[in-house]
């Protein structure tokens, strides 16, 4: 059997290596922790990561998740400048800024610390919203009512709680039952202003065009005829001088030729009766023609 100095200096071994594994602690890159001392947190700032003394069944090691985590806040109803409701669905992204601080604001139950991030959540959401209208919540100014909560919000997360607001989103925003219908039936209402608006600004537009294509086609109709009227009269007068310059160097053969040419016209048509005395100038080159053939 073994001797009592044996079983002493078993107990006593088991003492030393009990008294070894509780002096030191790992605190891994993931985690967060504080180090108490009969209850009361003995270290100001985040124990770093690496390994750490502490002092036997003197010293406690409370370990938090150091990772960024998220907070889906159920749906709730807030009402906004012209007091009217939407229900909101949001979500935050928070994480553990000061373990001490933490653990003092919810003895490091993270339950706790959810809850009480809720309730700042919502509290900023209704803050936020009772300010701003139904269209500045739904479309208008969503990005800079996010902006505005995380900013005060992840304030009072520091000094409150310890922990740092990452971000906060909508996940979508809707309006209660019974005053959905009349909200979209207003809003159907006006649009349908909005395009009769849309619609008689670009017939107004239209009527001006068209009017400003009119007149342009009437100036340069305008203008087209008169300089077709001004090479017309320059036509004219070059063929009248042609014409005067002819005559002058053969009156007698102008005179023949433009009688040719008014018989051929006159006589076209042999169904065509003329009453035209034959001693008439008409017939003076006929007249002449039988009197040259009479004689020979």
């Amino acid at each position: 059997m073994m001797s009592t100095k044996g079983l002493v200096g078993i107990f006593v071994a088991a003492v030393v290596v009990v008294l070894l594994w509780n002096s030191f602690f790992i605190v891994t890159e993931v985690e967060r922790a504080v180090l108490l001392e009969f209850g009361a947190v003995v270290n100001t700032g985040d124990i770093s990561p690496g390994l750490h003394f502490k002092k036997p069944f003197i010293n406690e090691v409370k370990k938090f998740d150091a990772r960024v985590l998220t907070l889906d806040a159920p749906p709730e109803r807030y009402l906004t400048l012209e007091k009217k409701a939407v229900i909101v669905d949001s979500f935050a992204k928070f994480k553990i800024a000061a373990a001490d601080r933490f653990y003092e604001a919810t003895s490091g139950d993270e339950r706790q610390a959810r809850l009480l991030l809720t309730q700042r959540v919502s509290t900023g959401l209704r803050n936020q919203i009772s300010k701003r209208s139904m269209h500045e919540v739904v479309s208008g100014e969503r990005d800079q009512l996010m902006t505005e909560i995380k900013q005060e919000l992840d304030v009072i997360a520091r000094e409150e709680l310890g922990l740092v607001i990452v971000d906060i989103r909508v996940k979508r925003i809707d309006l209660p039952p019974e005053v959905s219908q009349s909200v979209y039936d207003r809003m159907n209402t006006e649009r349908d202003i909005e395009a009769s608006e849309h619609r008689a600004k670009g017939q107004e537009l239209a009527v001006g065009i068209s009017a400003d294509a009119e007149r342009q086609r009437v100036e340069i109709a305008a203008d087209a005829y008169r300089q077709a009227e001004e090479t017309r009269g320059e036509g004219d007068a070059t063929a009248a001088a042609t014409y005067a310059n002819a005559y002058n160097q053969d009156p007698e053969f102008y005179k023949f030729y433009r009688s040719l040419a008014a018989y051929k016209k006159t006589f076209a048509n042999k169904n065509d009766i003329l009453l035209i005395d034959p001693d008439s100038d008409f017939f003076h080159y006929l007249n002449e023609s039988s009197s040259v053939r009479k004689g020979q």
